[in-house]
């Protein structure tokens, strides 16, 4: 019996997501992450193109730590429209694997799309090492729909699911592909709580689900390209393009169940 009960004991807490979590940034009281496996500083930049020169914290962008404005505590506040690179470093933040990259992505948004972005689509996260393109794994709003979507993306080596270099927007293999929302929940004054969950993409059979306060909105299936990442230049990009409040921003090294990230999406 003793036995039985260690055991059982031992599996829950293996299964416990917190055993998962690699990188956690509250933004309570720092935009240095609480728990990180890698650099825990947040960094900025004039854009993407100069990210090897960017320095720790927000200097130079309008982005600021807003307190009192987050779920609990504080939270990051972008309060125009951010055109400039803001970004945790990626490397050992990310549990990245070219054969099997598999995880979890949690974070929370207040806005009110339709009112608060500028034109132009809006990102407010992109985890990669060069563009949205290219092995890379991120939520958007669309720039012309009425009133906006909201779209999951993620998608490998851009030179094998893209070799004709297409124009995104008009290329079917890239729409075929995305996740998206039409009905969303987002809304001023209120947090929507994001998820993506991935798993194997890499290994030629992956795939990614989106769900927004818990609901499962969809998933992208048969993932079959490459990821390849350089570890110098790949980052947890935030905001790119955005306008709003984002909050509680953790990565995890499994793909959550259905019901854990529910249970994120109710704050426990």
């Amino acid at each position: 019996m003793r036995v039985m009960f260690l055991l059982c004991a031992s599996l829950a807490l293996a299964d416990d997501p917190k055993q998962s979590l690699v990188f956690h940034a509250n933004f309570d009281k720092s935009t240095d992450a609480v728990k990180a496996a890698g650099d825990p500083k947040i960094y900025s930049a004039a854009s993407y193109k100069d990210q090897a020169s960017a320095v720790a914290g927000l200097t130079g962008t309008d982005v600021v730590l807003a307190p009192g404005r987050g779920r609990t505590g504080s939270a990051l506040y972008f309060p125009t429209k951010n055109t400039k690179a803001v970004f945790y470093k990626a490397k050992d933040n990310v549990p990245f694997n070219a054969k099997n990259w598999s995880g979890t992505i949690s974070f929370w948004l207040s806005l009110d799309p339709e009112i608060d972005l500028a034109p132009g689509y809006c990102d407010p996260i992109q985890v990669t090492d060069s563009s949205f393109d290219d092995s890379a794994i991120w939520v958007d709003f669309t720039k012309d729909d009425k009133p906006r979507h909201f779209r999951l993306g993620v998608f490998g080596e851009k030179s094998e699911w893209n070799p004709q270099n297409l124009n995104a927007d008009k290329n079917e293999k890239f729409l075929n592909r995305l996740v998206v929302e039409k009905k969303y929940p987002f809304a001023k004054g209120q947090w929507t709580h994001v998820a993506i969950v991935h798993a194997g993409l890499g290994s030629g059979n992956g795939k990614a689900s989106l769900y927004l306060n818990g609901k499962l909105i969809g998933e992208a299936k048969s993932i079959a390209e490459s990821f390849l990442w350089d570890d110098t230049k790949s980052a947890l990009r935030l905001g790119v393009n955005y306008t709003g409040y984002f909050d509680d921003l953790a990565i995890y090294s499994r793909p959550l169940t259905a019901a854990e990230v529910k249970s994120l999406s109710e704050g426990k």
